[in-house]
């Protein structure tokens, strides 16, 4: 059964077109590219998946399937046995600590844009979101500063594997991954940190049912979190910069009013959410949207659709400020499995836009974007020219 095809090459606007599409008239829809799926299109379709506890991660959690290394939690688990990595990591990831950040991230957004300015732009991806979150993060993770650059081309070179969909280059980039992992646990037990300050540090501190977490699912936390916040913000930023560059308009506004900006953010991840591939499992056959989905057969929510249904979000391909039911949008996930870096990414964003903006009169679009593929959507490579 193909009601749509996940590998069809795409531009900038295609797949919204796509999902668009599917809402109107095969909202449930299946495919047998990438191993096989259904993918829920529609916004309550995917509310619901997303909390309703007959939809599981710990079958697959993300299409294409790329789990081929060990089980990482929280995703990979189900409640209740995903609770404690999250106890353990919540508290470090509260808005106070996500703002204490942003100096740090400021500074680091200054200094990346600096070589673009002075050559008259550059690709905003490749130069400088792609670095901007490995850098917020190993800060956050209190990483030792020369593991980062490693950090950067591991995650990256991981990333590109899963958009490849080939299995072999996965493994052995997710390798590398659990190797930096390690030594960063093997660091902490050599050097201990204040678990109130250090996120290796408090899963190891951390106590369930009076008994430490075991060791493979501590290393498994530390490198789920080793990338899982890299691609969202770097294509994020990417998607705004598209848009801006078509919205001279709304770039201007933003620039002489930044007091708009956080409103314009919350509008941003609703337009570009970049995932569309976190995926569910049911545990018994479920009627979803006058289909049948079996146990156990791959669902994808499909976020980046779902925050564009006409039924919820009107007018969802028009950049609207200040929506009125704005904060109901699904960039964040919903359910036991909402992100917990949301502080830290709204955040990123909100400084990444604000000294983009700071540091140009205006940039413009100067060549061919390049698009991520599952599990991601959004820009990978986007070429600016600064004025």
């Amino acid at each position: 059964m193909q009601d749509f095809d996940p590998e069809r090459p795409e531009d900038f606007d295609s797949a919204h077109a796509e999902y668009a599409r599917l809402r109107r008239e095969c909202p449930v829809a299946h495919t047998d590219g990438l191993g096989g799926f259904w993918a829920l299109t529609r916004y309550d379709d995917v509310k619901r998946a997303a909390s309703d506890p007959l939809f599981v991660t710990s079958v697959q959690n993300v299409v294409p399937k790329v789990a081929f290394t060990g089980r990482r939690p929280p995703l990979h688990l189900n409640p209740p046995e995903h609770t404690p990595y999250r106890k353990a990591l919540n508290p470090l990831l509260s808005q106070e600590r996500a703002e204490a950040l942003a100096p740090h991230t400021r500074t680091l957004a200054r200094e990346l844009l600096a070589p673009m300015v002075a050559k008259g732009g550059g690709d905003i991806c490749v130069e400088f979101s792609s670095h901007l979150p490995v850098h917020v993060f190993g800060e956050w993770m209190r990483m030792p500063e020369e593991s980062l650059a490693t950090l950067h081309d591991a995650g990256r070179a991981f990333i590109l594997a899963v958009h490849s969909t080939k299995p072999e280059s996965m493994k052995e980039t997710s390798l590398r991954l659990y190797e930096m992992a390690r030594d960063l646990i093997a660091l902490r037990h050599r050097e201990p940190q204040d678990p109130a300050i250090d996120p290796t540090s408090a899963l190891l501190a951390a106590r369930h049912e009076g008994e430490p977490l075991p060791d493979e699912l501590v290393l498994g936390t530390v490198r789920q979190v080793l990338v899982v916040g890299m691609v969202a913000p770097m294509v994020m930023i990417g998607s705004i910069a598209v848009h801006l560059s078509r919205d001279l308009a709304l770039q201007q506004r933003l620039r002489s009013d930044p007091s708009l900006i956080p409103s314009a953010i919350e509008e941003f991840l609703r337009l570009y959410t970049p995932y569309r591939g976190f995926a569910r499992t049911p545990v018994c056959p479920v009627e979803m949207g006058g289909r049948m989905i079996d146990k156990d057969e791959a669902v994808a929510l499909v976020y980046a659709s779902a925050n564009r249904d006409e039924a919820v979000f009107p007018n969802p391909g028009e950049f609207i400020m200040d929506r009125p039911n704005i904060a109901e949008h699904l960039a964040f996930g919903r359910g036991p499995h909402n992100c917990p870096g949301l502080h830290i990414g709204r955040m990123q964003l909100r400084v990444a836009l604000e000294e983009l903006l700071v540091a140009t009169k205006q940039f413009d679009l100067d060549g061919e974007i390049m698009m991520s593929r599952w599990p991601e959507i959004g820009a990978l490579s986007v070429p600016l020219r600064f004025d």
